[in-house]
């Protein structure tokens, strides 16, 4: 279904109601004050300097980061509802170059995938409430399954998404569908953007993930914070190829400037492995997800896809993942 159409998103560096450079005071009084700061936020440009990628599925997989924000500015007895929803940053389709781990344009972009409104479950619900705590969306899900009838969001896997955030004014007056605009205000944070994936292409966003998830601290051979405040890479051994010994950190491995180390294929292996065995760092109901998708699949590629090993096209030198 088709969303309603939004006002122009507010300027992370202005996050106060503008309509395209319109005066503020076209708004409604109970919005035009609101302000909106992302939660997160060091955590979010330390996933989005490395180019934030998001894992897609047929079941629906919840995003981490997790987007949250702090409201401020709301009329306290005014009754708001909250929305998300994701647009396409630009009209192309991307693939991943492992030789030089970056994201390369592979053609013009998929149909768009059909429209649709996230509503917090909490909606709607007075302004003091949105106010005294942090409103998260830990309840929102992404699926490339275009029959979806979860109401999870439906994106195009290998495309570029930027979310969204609504704040809506539940207007008490009778004929208030006229002035409609002036009761809601949209923001956006750049910093937010994402490719949408069926399995990890970078291994250090896999990496990260494992070190900022707190789903992952079995997976983990280093204090999170230590990683999210550098760049380097997190030091793991990985035995060789057919081995069954545990992934655990290689004693004295420490690795000089000069030497060949995140980008080696024996690393990207490594964090595969990591991730093939990953259910003690999910959700029960994430596990759940894993395991529905799996039965819908009848084959191994589900898991692939879930726990970040690359697709066998990818592998073998096709290089465009696509999801099916």
């Amino acid at each position: 279904m088709e969303g309603p159409q939004l006002s122009q998103s507010c300027e992370p560096s202005l996050p106060c109601c503008a309509d395209g450079g319109s005066p503020v005071s076209i708004k409604a009084p109970q919005i035009s004050g609101v302000r909106v700061q992302l939660e997160m936020h060091a955590l979010w440009q330390q996933f989005n300097q490395l180019g934030t990628e998001m894992i897609v599925t047929k079941a629906g997989r919840r995003m981490f980061p997790t987007f949250q924000v702090q409201i401020s500015g709301m009329d306290p007895a005014a009754e708001y509802v909250l929305l998300m929803d994701f647009i396409p940053v630009g009209n192309e389709r991307y693939r991943y170059a492992f030789h030089s781990s970056s994201w390369l344009v592979a053609g013009r972009a998929d149909v768009a995938a059909p429209s649709r409104m996230h509503f917090h479950p909490d909606s709607p619900a007075r302004g003091a409430q949105w106010m005294k705590q942090t409103v998260s969306f830990d309840t929102l899900k992404l699926t490339n399954n275009l029959l979806d009838d979860n109401g999870h969001m439906i994106l195009n896997s290998m495309h570029r998404y930027q979310p969204r955030f609504h704040v809506v004014y539940v207007d008490p007056a009778p004929n208030s569908h006229l002035n409609a605009y002036r009761n809601f205000c949209s923001f956006s944070f750049p910093e937010t953007r994402f490719m949408a994936v069926t399995a990890y292409q970078n291994h250090r966003i896999t990496q990260l993930k494992i070190a900022s998830n707190p789903f992952a601290k079995g997976f983990r051979t280093t204090d999170p914070q230590d990683w999210v405040g550098n760049s380097r890479a997190l030091t793991m051994w990985c035995p060789p190829e057919g081995t069954a010994e545990p992934l655990t950190i290689k004693p004295g491995d420490q690795r000089s400037k000069g030497s060949k180390t995140s980008t080696s294929d024996a690393d990207a292996r490594c964090t595969r492995a990591a991730l093939k065995d990953a259910e003690g760092w999910m959700e029960e109901e994430e596990v759940k997800d894993w395991k529905a998708e799996n039965s819908m699949s009848g084959s191994g590629a589900g898991k692939d896809a879930d726990y970040g090993r690359p697709p066998a096209s990818l592998s073998t030198g096709d290089g465009f993942g696509r999801s099916t």
